[in-house]
């Protein structure tokens, strides 16, 4: 049998393959990209939103998560809970309904859409006729209402969405039964609002844009009463007790009205503009909360002075006296109360107020004095500043995990201790195994570190570098300090800030040593900071250095941007990361590499010009190295600069095309007349052809020339402590590797630590390796002598890890966008390669050592290397062999964005943006698996009597 297997083909292996590696895309992290529509449901504690790429996404207590997409990707306008049950229907921009339900499998619930239903008019009439602008699940679960712009409503059966014609309530049937007047006035126009009768089932109040409004009566099929309002309608709202509703309406007032008992004509008991004299945008949603102390809380959407607040996005509150407008960052879609939903209960006792807002959720607790946020443990707006980098580190101990949770607690006094309100369902996932952190880098020049442990992203602390140097904005201001007599009442709330004081701020490297408590952070001018961890606040200077990468060059000149200024004297620290060394790059280019290295107190940088170490020890540069080539113009320029080199860039291509052009003609045997060359290069593309459908083949790969720009990028640094000069005798060392294909190894002498302090560390370039296709290196790798990648710095003296073996020879393992190529050390002689693109046609863009272990036994586990191409495609590639093991699409080739924020974990698993606020969370691993697993059962039903249940969502959404 053996010669009918494939050549390589190992059945142990592929076994063993199996228990290893298993791709699941398992949980999305952060706030949902253009949100569309908000629900809520008191009865399952649970909120759901949708989208305008069609996803629907339901959230619990922490841990709760369900995720749906509608196959028509369209936007989705209203949400809608069925009453006393797991049910929910959604209203889609093509005027589709659909109907989701929660059900049990395998011991989990799941979303799952039951059904869809287009409603559809009698032949020839106009679309408006069935366009759906308001919608009611009614308490008895059997049907739902269907406000039309028409002015009809629709009923449908429910779960089979059959239209009961017979059951149509008409503009028409509606009309007669108001005062003649109004009729020869206005027509009904289309339905604005559909609200349930608080204590009658048997009633809908029923609310037209034109301003009536009216109570019906579904048993006998009459109007009961009937409100003349002055105004544009927008919304409704039921009081609890049903004696009376509020109406808002477009011209920035709302108005209350009596339901009597019998059929007089009701006069409004009260009209307000909150906001007036003065034109008012317009009230789109209000509530009215009755409370113990007899004072109602009036919520309302809207309602500003349209020449001086027309931009603001509020929602204010007034209770008694206290009166706030919170202003919001972005638009907001919608928002509903939290409040007793007890049948029985004779108040509505508010608890909180849930803000969706376009790029954030905001929840307020209305039952703290000064109405403080709640800090939400989900949903976190990853992108209040955008996110320009990332960096993940496993298995934090818990001494450092205590610590920095304890510096967050310190900047979050300013939160409610509000337990968190949207509680239902119940988490039925394994508790984490370990402590992992995310930290992400963002333009405004902070740092956030996220508990990446479980499903939940949740923020831990926040880390700002602006206090070392001098912007235009003052660290002090307080956006949300009101003057006593200001009005409105504005009060800002929500942390989406997009607007950097300075793009030159920005984070474009992090690196976090969790043996030893230090932070390098680099950014966009060349800046790098390195900080240690401090319990207390302090004050304290921040010492300067400074790194000139062109000292040996002549005739270059910086035409990007300025370094930042940087303070004098001291500067206050709260508690946390607190910067104690500052590196300024020059030219003060962007940082594009760095590596960190506690146990021997060493930093190194890179930027598009060279690279250099500093001790940050002694506060002293080692070295530096200029990796510029001459013809390496456009690294002058800047990020920031506007002016690119154009004839430069077409240049460089038509040269491109001339040397493969030439190359190929000297393949093909550029001699003979032009006839016979030209049937040579018929023939030869003729057999390549037949050679390319026959067999697969090495693509050829064309060196690239010294000439093209940004050879001198320094992508990848590396420290090791490996066998650099001879096999006897090993040494601290730093690798550095360029975009045009160079590597560069210099030895270090670190003193003992009992002389440390006072001899310097000193430096000299060892090797230097051209690689012969230049690509760009992405990635440097020693394995020690039993082929295990070498143990991080501290790993070993914390006896997380075994010692390296020094005992046999090791090898380096150099990564390059094109192929992967073993060396043996000290020698640097080739012993083995890989050509990814001449094999696969695809370029590395991200590559890392992963560890695997086996589901079926705990005793097995190897090293693998994890890699993110620039398809998309993720390959695992085993070591030290570099065989092929297995290979899966992840990301769209077209996601250029995607490609480039993937930041891979030390067990196997990823995460990468799949839209500006939200990553995408992955896994390779059989054993390393995070994602949600809930159960959410059916609380018991009390009473049939539900109108809180309306979430009251229509208006607002069918606006947006």
């Amino acid at each position: 049998m053996r010669r009918f297997l494939r050549p390589g083909h190992d059945p142990v292996r592929e076994r063993l393959k199996r228990d290893l590696f298993q791709f699941n895309k398992t949980v999305e992290h952060g706030f949902p990209h253009q949100p569309s529509a908000l629900g809520y449901s008191p009865f399952l504690r649970l909120m759901a939103i949708g989208t305008r790429s069609g996803a629907i996404k339901l959230y619990g207590a922490p841990g709760v998560e369900f995720m749906g997409l509608h196959e028509e990707n369209n936007t989705v306008m209203q949400i809608h809970f069925i009453p006393d049950q797991c049910q929910l229907v959604t209203l889609l921009d093509d005027n589709s309904l659909h109907l989701w339900s929660l059900k049990q499998h395998s011991g989990a619930s799941e979303l799952r859409e039951e059904h869809r239903f287009t409603l559809k008019g009698p032949p020839g009439s106009p679309p408006s006729a069935t366009q759906i602008t308001a919608v009611l699940p009614h308490s008895s679960r059997e049907v739902l209402y269907l406000g039309t712009e028409s002015g009809n409503i629709f009923v449908v059966e429910l779960p089979s969405f059959r239209v009961l014609e017979d059951r149509t309530i008409t503009s028409e049937a509606v009309l007669q039964r108001v005062p003649e007047d109004y009729c020869n006035r206005r027509s009904c126009e289309l339905v604005e609002a559909l609200r349930e009768h608080p204590k009658n089932p048997d009633q809908i109040l029923i609310g037209y844009s034109r301003g009536l409004i009216v109570l019906w009566d579904l048993q006998n099929n009459k109007v009961t009463h009937h409100f003349v309002g002055s105004q544009q309608l927008e919304n409704l709202y039921w009081q609890r007790d049903g004696s009376k509703f509020i109406s808002c309406h477009y011209d920035g007032s709302y108005t209350q009205w009596p339901v009597s008992s019998d059929n007089r004509q009701p006069e409004p008991l009260e009209n307000l503009v909150p906001y007036g004299p003065f034109p008012c945008k317009a009230i789109s949603k209000i509530y009215w909360q009755t409370t113990k102390n007899g004072l109602p809380y009036i919520i309302f959407q809207g309602g500003m002075p349209r020449a001086s607040y027309g931009d603001r996005h509020s929602i204010s509150v007034v209770h008694g006296s206290q009166q706030t407008a919170f202003d919001f960052t972005s638009r907001v879609i919608d928002f509903f109360i939290i409040f007793s939903s007890e049948p029985t209960a004779e108040f509505d006792d508010p608890s909180a107020m849930v803000v969706l807002a376009e790029e954030e959720l905001v929840v307020i607790d209305l039952k703290t004095p000064g109405w403080p946020a709640v800090h939400p443990p989900y949903l976190a707006s990853l992108h209040c500043s955008a996110i320009t980098c990332s960096h993940h580190v496993s298995n934090i101990p818990l001494k450092l995990w205590e610590r920095i949770i304890s510096a967050g607690s310190k900047q979050n006094i300013h939160y409610s201790n509000m337990p968190w309100p949207i509680d239902g369902g119940t988490n039925i996932a394994p508790d984490p195994p370990q402590r992992d952190l995310l930290l992400t880098g963002h333009e405004d020049g902070t740092v956030r570190f996220w508990d990446a442990s479980g499903v939940c992203l949740h923020l831990l602390y926040k880390l700002s570098t602006v206090r070392v140097f001098l912007t235009d904005a003052d660290p002090n201001d307080n956006m949300n300090t009101l003057g006593e007599d200001e009005w409105p009442p504005l009060r800002k709330v929500g942390t989406f800030d997009p607007y950097s004081d300075d793009p030159r701020l920005g984070i474009q490297k992090i690196y976090l040593c969790k043996y030893s408590g230090y932070l390098a952070v680099a950014g966009t001018a060349g800046q790098v900071l390195v900080m240690e961890l401090n319990d207390e606040d302090a004050e304290h200077v921040v010492d300067h250095a400074e790194a000139d990468l062109l000292q040996d060059q002549e005739g270059y000149r910086w035409k990007g941007h300025e370094k930042l200024k940087t303070r004098d004297g001291p500067v206050r620290f709260e508690a946390g990361f607190q910067p104690f060394v500052l590196v300024q790059c020059q030219p003060p280019a962007v940082v594009t590499s760095l590596a960190l290295h506690s146990e021997w107190k060493l930093v190194a940088f890179g930027t598009s010009h060279g690279f250099g170490l500093f001790d940050h020890q002694q506060k002293r540069l080692v070295f530096v190295k200029c990796t510029l080539h001459p013809s390496d113009q456009l690294a002058l320029e800047g990020p920031l600069s506007r002016v690119k080199s154009l004839k430069k860039s077409l240049r460089q291509s038509f040269r491109r095309i001339r040397r493969s052009r030439v190359s190929s003609r000297k393949r093909r045997g550029g001699s003979g007349n032009a006839s016979e060359v030209q049937e040579a290069n018929a023939k030869f593309d003729q057999d390549a052809l037949q050679e390319m459908e026959l067999a697969p083949v090495q693509r050829k790969i064309e060196a690239r020339s010294a000439e093209d720009s940004f050879t001198g990028f320094v992508r990848t640094l590396y420290f090791a402590d490996t066998f650099l000069r001879d096999s006897s005798r090993h040494c601290p060392s730093l690798w550095a590797g360029t975009n045009g294909g160079t590597v560069y190894a210099f030895c270090l002498r670190v003193p003992p630590a009992e002389r440390r302090t006072d001899e310097p560390v000193r430096a000299e370039q060892a090797k230097e390796i051209q690689l012969m296709h230049r690509a760009p290196v992405v990635g440097i790798l020693v394995l020690d002598g039993r082929s295990t990648p070498l143990p991080e710095p501290l790993e070993v003296a914390h006896d997380l890890s075994k010692s390296p073996d020094m005992q046999g020879s090791h090898q380096l393992l150099v990564v390059s966008e094109e192929q992967f190529k073993v060396f043996t050390l000290p020698k640097v002689s080739s012993k083995l390669k890989l050509k990814l693109t001449a094999l696969e046609g695809c370029r590395v863009r991200k590559v890392t050592v992963a560890n695997f272990g086996s589901c079926k036994t705990d005793d097995y586990s190897e090293n693998d290397l994890a890699v993110l191409t620039n398809l998309g495609d993720i390959q695992i590639i085993s070591l030290p062999f570099l065989k092929l093991q297995i290979r899966y699409p992840c990301i769209r080739k077209e996601d250029v964005s995607g490609i480039a924020s993937c930041v891979f974990t030390k067990y196997g698993q990823g995460f990468y943006l799949i839209s500006p606020s939200e990553f995408e969370r992955f896994s390779l691993s059989t054993k390393w698996l995070v994602e949600p697993r809930c159960v959410v059962d059916m609380p018991e039903i009390t009473s049939n009597n539900h109108m809180h249940n309306k979430s009251g969502m229509e208006n607002a959404a069918r606006k947006s």
